[in-house]
């Protein structure tokens, strides 16, 4: 499976972005997604996911009510819309795939990963 990510750069806060994500190769039917974000000096943490239908996303605390996770499955797309961009929302930002129904906020369990995006929040 490929990953290719579209829709990273610079804005003011306050600003919006929409971050996406094409999935191409061998997809199983039922894969799951997610976003994850690695700030400078900062571990990597998960952002949103979003399971194979949809039906059940996660957002982490400190972007719920301003990020959302959708997919699109008959593109094999997913995408990250961030409004209220702030200043400590800047990173590096990569899409994760994984071959499970819903594979949450696990890491380890994703198994193929985006070249990864900046996306840089200025006050």
């Amino acid at each position: 499976v490929q990953l290719i990510e579209s829709g990273g750069g610079l804005v003011q806060a306050g600003g919006s972005l929409r971050l996406s994500c094409a999935a191409s190769g061998r997809t199983l039917s039922m894969w799951s997604a997610g976003w994850f974000r690695q700030a400078p000096a900062k571990e990597r943490e998960v952002v949103a996911a979003i399971s194979w239908d949809g039906g059940a996303t996660y957002h982490a605390d400190s972007v719920k009510g301003r990020f959302t996770i959708s997919r699109d499955n008959a593109n094999n797309s997913f995408y990250l819309q961030m409004n209220d961009l702030k200043p400590e929302d800047t990173g590096v930002y990569y899409c994760a795939h994984s071959g499970m129904p819903y594979a949450g906020t696990m890491s380890s369990v994703y198994d193929a990963w985006g070249q990864g995006m900046q996306v840089t929040v200025s006050s």
